[in-house]
């Protein structure tokens, strides 16, 4: 997870997720929209689902690139933005779905 929002004018963070096939990318995008979805954000559409080589979800502050090994080796997003601080994602507090929920109905 990258915070990239000094480098870039489009978005904030970028999370970067590598998957080892076609298939288990096309499974981890689904998942993700179905989680995120049910958590209350949505995006317009995702890029390179069918090819599963690299696929690009915006969700405007947030862009999820879920990738195989060798795009990402070869775009080398990592390098690209190699001064941009790392956030360990394994720190990030996030709300339960039932409480973002919660919080969207209460709007």
């Amino acid at each position: 997870m990258l915070d990239v929002q000094e480098q870039i004018q489009i978005a904030d963070y970028f999370v970067v997720v590598c998957g080892l096939s076609r298939p288990q990318l096309r499974a981890l995008h689904k998942e993700l929209h179905v989680q995120l979805k049910l958590a209350g954000a949505g995006h317009e559409h995702a890029e390179g689902v069918e090819l599963g080589w690299w696929i690009l979800m915006d969700y405007g502050d947030v862009v999820v690139h879920l990738m195989q090994p060798e795009a990402r080796e070869y775009y080398d997003l990592d390098g690209l933005y190699r001064d941009c601080p790392d956030i360990d994602w394994r720190k990030v507090t996030l709300p339960e779905i039932a409480e973002v929920s919660k919080l969207r109905a209460a709007e």
